[in-house]
């Protein structure tokens, strides 16, 4: 157990601050810098597992999030009885009593999957048609077909797959992941954030998804843009140079350090640290944007011609941040709730993600990186069989995901819904048992990870969560 004590002055101090400063709060990561003075030292954050739980197979996690929530029945799971009863009524017995969003009250009837399915790859495991490029990696996917979520309205759900639990104000996993292994970049954040739009409604995405919670703010994600400043608040005003920018900085970090010798605040020394970050970001995220060092054949696989802000655009950044030492890459594309027109808006949908995320596996692969990097791919929820006019509502009991890398299988499927799609019946796997299962793969004991907040022992997982042994290499 590891036990974390935050003062009551200290939260207030960290949320009193203006935009700005708050900005700049959310950038740090495990590399906590030396201070702006020869003579100050901050501690480099080393992680609060100082000796790994369980062997090590994955160093860091690309989260790939289908914001919206992505139809299992459109994606990876194959319904052909669906098919048979379109149209027909929803049997009473799957639906009588369950959770149903928008749909309730109304005559719910069954609707086939909008696209064909095709056994791909080596292994013959079936996606739809929509997944071309996908088609060519699928020996290196594990697809889960029986996840289960809790929450079935939108931000409630997304709450719930980032912190484990409904409840606003819990860190995130990313924010758990930095706290508990540091990070391994200098002049970069160790968790980052992206977003892209495009195929359906933009469902909205709150920054509290990326929060740190009751940990320190150095745990937050950093939110980058893809167009524009990579990151608000890091570059210098017209007519500063750098060198006036560093004399400022050592100004501040003396004034945080004086003020912290006095009061002790774990807060302060956060802050002297994020400063220092920022100032180094300056040149560091820079480079990052710029894609002149690509070779044409790889900016063709990802289909971008630069930093254009599309999803393909932050697949090939998330490459070049896990490159970088970036411990949690985060990407939402909001694009997947299709209430109406499914047929259409998920092949769209899929047309916008289906060659970036083809090509980031096989470019970490081709690096020798996909062996210690673990990509998840997966959605708040998933969509109803029965049909909401030509979309599908909401569905939190049995939806598809699936992993890549980072000590999991591949070429397999694991788990089940029913004949028609509705129910996880095989091998069911909550969100907290994804959660468990992607710490042990990061070398973490989800039970043992643990900070005590106002007299409690929290964890990520709660006090739920199974590692789900049968899809580990």
């Amino acid at each position: 157990m590891f036990n974390e004590s935050l003062a009551r002055r200290a939260f207030l101090g960290r949320t009193s601050q203006g935009l700005g400063a708050y900005a700049l709060a959310s950038m740090l990561e495990q590399s906590v810098a030396q201070s702006a003075t020869p003579e100050k030292q901050v501690d480099r954050w080393p992680g609060a597992i100082r000796k790994l739980h369980v062997p090590q197979k994955a160093k860091r996690v690309i989260f790939l999030c289908m914001a919206g929530g992505s139809s299992h029945l459109e994606t990876f799971d194959h319904k052909p009885k669906l098919a048979e009863m379109d149209g027909q009524p929803m049997p009473d017995s799957y639906t009588k009593g369950q959770p149903i969003a928008q749909l309730q009250g109304k005559q719910l009837k069954c609707m086939a999957p909008q696209h064909p399915f095709q056994k791909c790859g080596q292994s013959g495991i079936e996606m739809a048609s929509i997944f071309p490029h996908l088609a060519d990696v699928a020996d290196e996917m594990c697809i889960i077909r029986s996840l289960k979520t809790e929450a079935i309205n939108h931000d409630p759900a997304h709450t719930f797959m980032n912190t484990g639990t409904s409840i606003s104000g819990r860190p995130s996993m990313g924010s758990w992941l930095l706290y508990g292994l540091g990070a391994e970049a200098d002049n970069l954040p160790g968790f980052v954030v992206m977003t892209s739009v495009g195929g359906g409604q933009n469902q909205p995405i709150a920054a509290r998804q990326w929060h740190s919670g009751f940990l320190q703010s150095r745990f937050q994600g950093v939110q980058f843009h893809s167009q524009g400043d990579p990151v608000l608040y890091v570059k210098n005003p017209p007519g500063i140079s750098a060198e006036q920018q560093r004399e400022a900085v050592n100004a501040v970090q003396q004034l945080n350090s004086i003020r912290n010798e006095t009061v002790d605040d774990p807060e302060i020394a956060t802050r002297i640290s994020q400063y220092e970050l920022a100032f180094r970001m300056q040149t560091s995220v820079p480079q990052l944007m710029d894609f002149s060092g690509e070779s044409k054949e790889t900016l063709e696989s990802y289909g971008t011609k630069g930093a254009d802000g599309t999803y393909a655009s932050n697949c090939l950044l998330a490459r070049r941040l896990a490159e970088r030492g970036v411990r949690f890459i985060q990407l939402y594309h909001r694009g997947w709730d299709h209430h109406g027109g499914i047929k259409n808006a998920s092949a769209g949908t899929a047309k916008l993600c289906d060659q970036g995320t083809a090509a980031l596996i096989k470019d970490l692969k081709q690096r020798d990186m996909l062996k210690d990097t673990l990509i998840i791919w997966a959605s708040e929820f998933g969509r109803t069989p029965m049909a909401q006019g030509s979309g599908r509502d909401h569905h939190i009991k049995g939806y598809s995901m699936w992993m890549a890398g980072g000590g999991v299988k591949g070429g397999m499927t694991y788990g089940a819904t029913d004949e028609l799609g509705y129910n996880a019946v095989e091998d069911v796997v909550s969100v907290h048992d994804m959660h468990a299962t992607m710490l042990h793969l990061l070398g973490i004991d989800h039970e043992r990870m643990t900070v005590r907040f106002q007299g409690r022992d929290f964890r990520l997982t709660d006090v739920h969560g199974k590692v789900q042994d049968r899809i580990l290499a």
